[in-house]
């Protein structure tokens, strides 16, 4: 089947998802109303509380949610079959992480702002902060683990990747301190940007730089593990710096990146004609992970991801112009993760083989599909790309490029997260010298992931594809378990329909436990120490979060019916949550 017709198809679908069911959800479930007056101008500040363009908050709020991983769950998942993995991404988008997404983006509006986690201190009980942090603890570990490995194969992969990316970084400092004295408009910098970072790709073809030597000689023997040592060092400086300094900047670039990516993906697959080789419903061997519930943590972003929900409520929340332009942001910002999931199964399994034979060879078992997806997307792309007459050894450093500008980018973010949760759980916890020193905290920031990623065993792709994405994609379902709890409470004490979030809740619960159970008897059971000594307890943890969030989430929802502490349009009827004034 022509590639092209099943992207078309998915277009289709997506677009009646945002025309009808965003509709419903928007003038049903979450009332939006456009007299309203959003944070943006209660607080303005010109700083974080900033009216902005509904066109313009989009794209910074779908390049903050759209990284790497909604490329490399479905080019893992498609193991399964094209079939399976597209029918999640579809359903997913427009039925779970629609309604998450722009759910969160809503609450948060009706809470001056606020972070999904400081409100589900309100809405569900007061030990929900203390489980939020625990969870997002723990899927900014798996996250920053995973993205370091990633980008490290990625290096090693095509060391003609390395020039464009390290230079990226002086690019988006100057362009970063360009925009801030001179306090200019960000797309003509940026779009200069992108034109020096794809100039350099030819430089780096030119000049690839290979660490296998200097790996060997100080004693690493792979040199993915020395990638991973130096990704760290640079995450922990670059997460001090002011976001204005290189974050944002490089985000600029990469929102640029995003978009020509997906027109490479969309064009190639049109000029080329590239069939799906790949069978609809793989026939897996019997010790593969079974599709149910595997299927459903493998793709967490694309379907559904918790951690969108930290993006939309207080960051996004707080650029909202008008409260209607919730709908635009929140739902199509995870019609358009969904679109670049969709492009990454179609590039694992149309762009990269010619035949059922090759896609065989490339998807033998789970462990083989684990560790190669990520190259599969890139060599899917590339081949996409070619049929745009861009030559293909140029063409898989481009798509090599994309792929580690945005896990770079999630782990710039990540890290800097991660420093902020271990400050905030040190001053819960009374390490208050801890929560107050900056360099301590983004020290452990660092060395946990770093710990994790490190993990011996697992062969060349480590534990980190095979094990510890599964494990993200639990932490990351748990989040948004959170979150879908917090939108369904709240739409249930203003006497709606809780449905539209209860049903996915459910459905992420179900499949993240039995995940979590059936991977911690694999551990226990596993001869290697690392298995029954750091992942099986760490899969423990995880699975007694899970349980914690069960309960409170029956508990919130059954008390939720009976209880009424907000007005008609969704805001607290007794005092500002902030400021403690009173509102009616």
């Amino acid at each position: 089947m022509p590639a092209i017709v099943v992207a078309a198809v998915v277009g289709v679908l997506f677009f009646l998802g945002y025309r009808y069911y965003s509709a419903y959800l928007a003038n049903r479930i979450y009332a939006l109303d456009p007299a309203f007056v959003t944070p943006a101008h209660q607080l303005t500040d010109g700083v974080d509380y900033v009216p902005t363009n509904k066109h313009v908050v989009f794209g910074h709020h779908f390049t903050s949610v759209a990284g790497a991983a909604p490329i490399v769950g479905p080019a893992i998942a498609v193991f399964w079959g094209w079939g399976p993995a597209l029918a999640w991404i579809v359903l997913g988008t427009i039925f779970a992480a629609g309604v998450h997404d722009f759910g969160s983006l809503a609450v948060s509006l009706r809470h001056r702002a606020r972070n999904i986690g400081s409100i589900a201190h309100d809405v569900i009980s007061t030990r929900a902060r203390t489980l939020f942090l625990l969870i997002i603890f723990f899927l900014l570990t798996l996250v920053n683990a995973v993205f370091a490995v990633v980008i490290g194969n990625l290096f090693v992969a095509n060391p003609g990747a390395v020039i464009p990316i390290v230079v990226e970084i002086p690019i988006a400092i100057f362009i970063g301190q360009y925009i801030y004295k001179t306090r200019s408009a960000a797309l003509v910098p940026s779009l200069v940007g992108v034109a020096l970072l794809y100039a350099l790709i030819w430089v780096g073809q030119q000049y690839p730089v290979d660490i296998a030597p200097l790996s060997e000689a100080i004693g690493i023997d792979n040199p993915r593990n020395l990638w991973v040592i130096l990704l760290f060092a640079y995450t922990f400086v670059a997460s001090r710096l002011p976001v204005w300094m290189l974050l944002q900047p490089r985000d600029y670039i990469n929102s640029h990146q995003l978009f020509i990516a997906l027109g490479v993906i969309g064009l190639g697959m049109l000029v080329g004609w590239n069939q799906i080789v790949a069978p609809v419903v793989n026939d897996v061997p019997a010790d593969s992970p079974s599709i149910f519930p595997f299927l459903f943590i493998t793709i967490a972003c694309g379907a559904i991801s918790g951690f969108h929900s930290l993006v939309s409520s207080g960051t996004t929340a707080k650029q909202i112009d008008k409260e209607t332009d919730a709908r635009y942001v929140g739902y199509m910002g995870a019609v358009g993760e969904g679109s670049l999931a969709t492009g990454a199964v179609l590039a694992a399994t149309a762009g990269v083989v010619a035949s059922r034979a090759d896609w065989d060879a490339l998807y033998p078992d789970f462990n083989t599909a684990s560790g190669g997806a990520v190259g599969n997307f890139v060599n899917g792309v590339a081949v996409f790309a070619n049929n745009l007459l861009i030559p293909l050894d140029l063409a898989v450093i481009f798509a090599a490029v994309v792929v580690i500008s945005f896990a770079a980018t999630t782990m710039d973010t990540g890290v800097r997260l991660q420093r902020y949760i271990v400050q905030e759980i040190a001053e819960v916890a009374g390490w208050h010298r801890l929560a107050r020193n900056l360099t301590w905290a983004s020290l452990v920031a660092v060395a946990v992931p770093l710990a994790m990623a490190l993990i011996p065993g697992g062969g060349d792709a480590g534990y980190t594809f095979g094990v510890l994405w599964r494990l993200f994609g639990t932490t990351n379902q748990l989040t948004a378990g959170l979150a879908l709890t917090v939108v369904a409470v709240w739409v249930l004490r203003m006497k709606r329909n809780p449905l539209p979030a209860v049903v996915p809740l459910v459905f992420l619960l179900a499949m993240t436990t039995w995940a979590l159970f059936i991977q911690f008897w694999d551990f226990v059971e596993a001869e290697g120490r690392s298995e029954r000594f750091v992942l099986a307890p760490l899969d423990g943890i995880i699975f007694v979060l899970a349980l914690w969030l069960i309960v409170e989430a029956a508990m919130a929802l059954r008390k939720g019916a009976a209880r009424r502490e907000y007005d008609d349009m969704g805001s607290p009827l007794d005092a500002d949550v902030d400021t403690g004034e009173a509102r009616q």
